[in-house]
């Protein structure tokens, strides 16, 4: 299994119709707005200081929960031991902010560690009455998971973001690699790039991010005059960037790793490849600060979910529980925000209402606008950002709407 299929990029998506689509938004616009307005009293350190001992908040319920008619039952999914734990309790506190900020008295999450089995967590779950799961993270544990959930008819919101395990019933609020990938060629397109080219490493990333490149390209009416495979190693690096230009020059080349690859291998595409070409990346970059400091990278272009919100929930994290939060932590929180929403019409006791996912309209949460498509991935309304010296800076907005 390739980690960064699976977000684990960690240490390292008729006129009547549409407008009730977007009053569906604006509403839930609302309802993050409120979230941060509230708990405005928290003071956020600045510079070096240190943050004040956080105040202990309620963890969710863990373990068997007994009978009730007033709360809705919701299972979350993640390691909580084992060497994901760090991710997987980042992902729980965040749950928990949620549930604090939007005030939800009608919900109960129940923590399960699914480090000791996923199957086993999935199955105490369910027994336990829950009507929805929020997780897992990794693929091979949805799998696991929605083998229990689905002939219970126990829906999932998992943090994968592979692709092939949605459906059915499985919903993935991970953020899907491919669609930043057409974000960015769309872009480049659009300011006159037409030849393409790709250095993509070896694995299931490396096919996935080739195949999408192909697809995007030749939907925006350019050519991808060159793909070349490298391993992780330097000299790998070299020899394919050696090969990219045999086919004749290009306008962009997307470097589809994440950002300590991209800062060992520009340099080579430059010395190689081409002096000009527009270096583009993929999401994985916007969780690597060190490429703002890297010279190769000033100018280089990739698309990901924008960060506005997601900064000012980062500031009240550290101050809650004294550290920063994992960037993906982001979906957990979301996750509650989006639970939060469809349980205001959700009777106590009843299925869960999967219906309400696929609104048109979409969702917004800290990440930026997204809906569900009816294949149960995620489609995010994506920003372009430019490498600058010391900064990211947004060159094309992320759209406010579908």
């Amino acid at each position: 299994m390739n980690v960064m299929t699976d977000n684990l990029h960690v240490g390292q998506i008729e006129k009547t119709s549409k407008q009730t689509g977007r009053r569906s938004l604006l509403k839930y616009a609302g309802l993050a707005s409120i979230i941060f307005l509230a708990g405005c009293e928290t003071v956020v350190p600045r510079g070096g200081e240190r943050a004040p001992t956080p105040t202990p908040t309620p963890p969710p319920v863990t373990g068997a929960l007994p009978s009730d008619t007033t709360h809705h039952r919701i299972a979350l999914l993640v390691p909580l031991s084992g060497k994901n734990a760090g991710v997987g309790q980042s992902l729980a506190n965040a749950t928990t902010m949620a549930l604090l900020d939007t005030k939800a008295g009608n919900i109960r999450m129940t923590n399960y560690d699914t480090a000791k089995g996923a199957a086993a967590a999935a199955r105490k779950a369910v027994a336990d009455g829950n009507k929805l799961i929020i997780g897992p993270l990794l693929s091979d544990n949805v799998v696991a998971t929605a083998n229990i959930a689905r002939p219970a008819g126990v829906p999932i919101l998992s943090f994968s973001n592979d692709a092939g395990v949605a459906g059915n019933n499985v919903f993935l609020l991970g953020h899907i690699p491919s669609q930043s990938i057409n974000r960015v060629v769309s872009y480049a397109k659009s300011k006159g790039m037409s030849r393409f080219a790709a250095l993509v490493p070896n694995g299931v990333y490396g096919q996935r991010a080739s195949s999408t490149l192909l697809r995007s390209v030749k939907d925006v009416g350019g050519t991808v005059v060159s793909i070349q495979n490298f391993s992780r190693d330097s000299k790998s690096v070299e020899a394919a960037t050696k090969k990219l230009s045999e086919n004749g020059n290009f306008d962009a080349v997307l470097l589809a790793d994440n950002g300590s690859m991209a800062i060992r291998a520009a340099p080579y595409i430059r010395q190689n490849a081409s002096s000009t070409a527009k270096i583009l990346g993929t999401d994985l970059w916007n969780t690597s600060s060190n490429l703002a400091g890297a010279p190769s990278m000033r100018g280089a272009w990739f698309a990901s979910v924008s960060d506005g919100l997601y900064r000012q929930y980062a500031s009240k994290y550290r101050t809650r529980y004294g550290r920063a939060p994992f960037r993906l932590s982001s979906l957990g929180y979301d996750s509650v925000l989006l639970t939060v929403k469809v349980a205001q019409n959700w009777k106590v006791g009843t299925p869960f209402p999967i219906n309400q996912l696929t609104d048109s309209g979409g969702f917004i949460g800290l990440d930026g606008v997204f809906r569900f498509r009816r294949n149960g991935i995620s489609e995010r309304a994506l920003e372009v950002q430019e490498i600058r010296s010391g900064s990211f800076s947004v060159i094309d907005p992320a759209p406010k709407s579908f």
